[in-house]
């Protein structure tokens, strides 16, 4: 029988999120509760599945988001979620199905790129997404770190305030969308998602544990940084054994970033910190007298980049330095390929087709790889995922491509 890929109806919705739940590892029960609450912040326009013998087997959704560039600029991006194949139709080319049919449409819209976060690495490179950030996780031994016991707040004027949920839910879209401006690699966190991590809305399935909310203010009396975290009470021979584990940490400022580590690091009785996933220049280790005491436990890929419109994509980030570069580009979609001119300075960039002699070749995954300047190309030549046809080409290539600070994206999607 053949497999239909098309978009989910209202009716089928309960079908999708069932086919979705299986292929998770999770229950195949779907209450009606959960339809009711997803329901409303899905767009069924932007819904796929495959469906065999009317039943959905695959699914994949999508929704409109903005990433900051470079430069602090945002751009338009297809971000690509809930994508799953039923144990029972796998390697079928289901996937391959359902991906071509989003990004083309995604091309279509106008989207400049499209974005995911992979739960298995080896999938996406095929379909020309490319990691482009890195989260890192550390494991604080807190008795080792060497920080002062008698610390009781910042010494620069400012202060650290514990605040409730509903203060966050104020505060906290501006403060991130603030953390867009002097951080790339960030996408839009939508108010929704504010009332997820703040329990105002409870998804089934999810049990809610009450965390913490702490502030940093400014000494003009401005919010520059806030931290969720929860902690626990473990105690061995009379002794304090307990762990804080951050759930989200957003600082605008180095002094707000420093003065939230030192306030959830300082606490009495904790003697485990767990960072959550931060980039990996984050500042935490090396505020630490000692920084061997922060233990690195995960570092991985987070979010993957697909280039679908390379004129915009160049021409909306910043660079660092004045240059040009001709990129070859191979894109067996045939959604983003061709010979492009870069000429770029800390002024703008102007990206145009051409016939001249390409400097570097790479396919697309190669370059969303290197867009959000996280990446060597220096180090793509040496893997063999980039071929310089010009001699220094790769060296120029990271001169104007890499950022004097990591990409991070503190969001899941």
């Amino acid at each position: 029988m053949s497999h239909e890929v098309r978009t989910v109806t209202e009716s089928e919705f309960p079908d999708w999120l069932r086919a979705r739940r299986i292929a998770f590892l999770q229950p195949p029960v779907v209450p009606d509760e959960e339809v009711a609450q997803r329901l409303p912040y899905v767009d069924l326009r932007r819904t796929r599945g495959v469906f065999d013998g009317g039943r959905c087997v695959a699914t994949l959704r999508s929704f409109a988001q903005r990433l900051t560039v470079p430069g602090g600029a945002r751009i338009g991006a297809s971000a690509v979620t809930n994508v799953s194949v039923l144990p029972t139709h796998r390697r079928r080319g289901l996937l391959s199905r359902l991906m071509a049919a989003e990004l083309a449409e995604a091309k279509d819209r106008g989207d400049a790129v499209s974005t995911l976060v992979a739960a298995e690495y080896p999938i996406y490179g095929r379909y020309g997404y490319g990691p482009a950030t890195w989260i890192t996780e550390w494991t604080v031994d807190v008795r080792r770190a060497g920080l002062d016991p008698r610390w009781a707040g910042p010494d620069d004027g400012g202060r650290v305030d514990l605040v409730e949920a509903a203060d966050v839910r104020a505060f906290g879209p501006g403060l991130h969308d603030r953390l867009g401006a002097v951080r790339h690699g960030v996408v839009d966190r939508d108010r929704r998602a504010w009332e997820i991590g703040t329990g105002a809305v409870v998804l089934p399935g999810r049990p809610w544990t009450e965390p913490l909310y702490a502030t940093y203010r400014s000494v003009a009396g401005e919010v520059e940084g806030y931290v969720c975290y929860t902690t626990d009470d473990t105690w061995e021979d009379k002794q304090p054994l307990c762990s804080a584990t951050v759930r989200d940490l957003i600082a605008v400022t180095p002094a707000a970033e420093r003065a939230l580590w030192h306030f959830v690091c300082s606490h009495d009785w904790t003697t485990t910190v767990r960072s959550g996933h931060r980039a990996p220049d984050d500042l935490l280790p090396l505020l630490l007298p000692d920084p061997r005491a922060a233990r690195v436990t995960t570092h991985a890929d987070l979010v993957w980049l697909r280039i679908l419109d390379v004129v915009r994509a160049l021409e909306t980030r910043t660079y660092a330095a004045s240059g040009a570069l001709v990129l070859e580009l191979a894109d067996p979609a045939g959604l983003a390929g061709g010979r492009y001119r870069l000429d770029a300075s800390p002024q703008g960039a102007s990206c145009v087709p051409t016939t001249a002699s390409a400097d570097l070749s790479m396919d697309v995954a190669a370059l969303g790889t290197l867009y959000l300047g996280d990446e060597s190309a220096m180090r793509l030549a040496a893997l063999g995922r980039v071929e310089e046809c010009r001699p220094g080409a790769a060296a120029a290539a990271d001169a104007l491509l890499r950022t004097s600070r990591r990409p991070w994206c503190p969001d899941m999607f």
